[in-house]
């Protein structure tokens, strides 16, 4: 996602969605990437997906409570889940 390769983001958020249906990063990292490429209709999906599974989680993550991740790429990601439908 971060080097701007969108479609190999997307197969490898489907990938880890398959592997584990259950586990909100993947359903983040497939609304962003899809949003990028303008599949509104699937981002959105995929980040409703994101917050029904782990509302807490989500939110955490979009405030930039997650110490870990730069602040350009959280620009990034964010940028792309507002593309996704995200109205924060």
């Amino acid at each position: 996602y971060f080097s701007r390769n969108y479609e190999a983001a997307v197969e490898a958020a489907r990938q880890a969605i398959r592997a584990c249906p259950d586990f909100p990063l993947a359903y983040r990292w497939l609304a962003a990437a899809l949003g990028q490429t303008g599949r509104a209709d699937k981002a959105k999906e995929a980040l409703e997906n994101a917050i029904a599974i782990a509302p807490s989680s989500f939110e955490m993550y979009v405030r930039g409570l997650a110490p870990w991740m730069c602040p350009g790429d959280r620009a990034h990601i964010l940028e792309g889940l507002r593309k996704a439908g995200w109205q924060g």
